[in-house]
């Protein structure tokens, strides 16, 4: 494959793929609310979601679709004002104990203190890999990207272009790796006192309900699985859908500097480093990049 320097995700994927048309997830075709609907309000004809949580409820959304391999984003607005005790996510998951998932999950935090970001990785039903990062601006005012790039090597957690994580396969080591789950694509809103901010000491503060998140620009431009049928094509490691290019199976070294950038100036926590949790580092911490 021909060399191309790329100083950004959305760049790559112009350069590389300009002819895949993304497919733009309305929020009445492709998702419906899995529990409390009077909390989920849509506007903009169905392109705009809002996630409503109250003292009685929070609420959840999912896709109807299930998928393996692709990419998956959401543009997200964070509760303004006070949000100390409450958790916005954006995530995949397939079901059952050994289910695999993908986390983005929004600690929030009192009026005037930073969000918290976590990311997460289950496989085979295995998780603990959390890391905690903060943010270089205001996820409160405005929308944000967040996305996730997944084929059988590679999982790439971006924030806007900027690459903030990586999840590599080690499977040739006995570590499990997301490869045969479809997962579906999940949002919610729900109160998190007990954990959420500064350890669950801060709890929420109800007087300031409802809390409202807004979701748009949802992409699914990921493989599509009906699990009645076998396998697709789409599903497997040789497919020649772009998110399978060598690009995104590595790290190329302009994105490693990114989430070198990110790693050395906004992480609060990393379970790689956490020696009371791992006294022995879990084998994906010390093994090299696929660069």
């Amino acid at each position: 494959m021909k060399k191309f320097i790329m100083t950004s995700q959305s760049e790559a994927i112009h350069v590389f793929f300009f002819h895949w048309a993304f497919v733009e997830a309305i929020f009445n075709n492709e998702f419906f609310v899995s529990w409390e609907t009077s909390n989920v309000l849509t506007v903009d004809e169905g392109r705009t979601l809002q996630l409503l949580l109250t003292e009685n409820s929070g609420t959840g959304v999912s896709s109807v679709g299930q998928y393996l391999f692709g990419y998956i984003r959401a543009s997200i607005k964070l509760i303004p004002n006070d949000s100390a005790g409450t958790v916005t996510t954006f995530y995949m998951s397939s079901a059952g104990p050994t289910h695999d998932e993908l986390d983005f999950e929004f600690l929030g935090n009192v009026s005037g203190q930073p969000y918290t970001l976590q990311t997460n990785v289950f496989a085979g039903g295995v998780g603990g890999r959390e890391q905690r990062i903060g943010l270089w601006f205001d996820p409160r005012e405005d929308f944000h990207q967040y996305s996730v790039i997944w084929n059988s090597k590679t999982i790439s957690f971006y924030v806007d272009d900027v690459l903030i994580r990586v999840f590599q396969n080690h499977e040739a080591s006995g570590q499990p790796f997301p490869v045969s789950q479809p997962m579906k694509v999940y949002s919610s809103l729900f109160d998190a006192s007990s954990w959420a901010t500064q350890g669950g000491l801060v709890k929420i503060d109800w007087t300031q309900a409802p809390f409202v998140a807004s979701y748009s620009d949802y992409v699914l431009d990921a493989c599509f699985w009906d699990t009645t049928l076998p396998r697709p094509e789409c599903a497997t490691p040789q497919a020649g859908d772009w998110w399978n290019a060598e690009y995104f199976q590595t790290i190329p070294d302009n994105q490693l500097g990114q989430m070198n950038w990110v790693t050395t100036n906004f992480m609060q926590y990393n379970y790689c480093t956490d020696t009371l949790r791992y006294p022995i580092a879990p084998f994906e911490c010390t093994a090299p990049y696929n660069s």
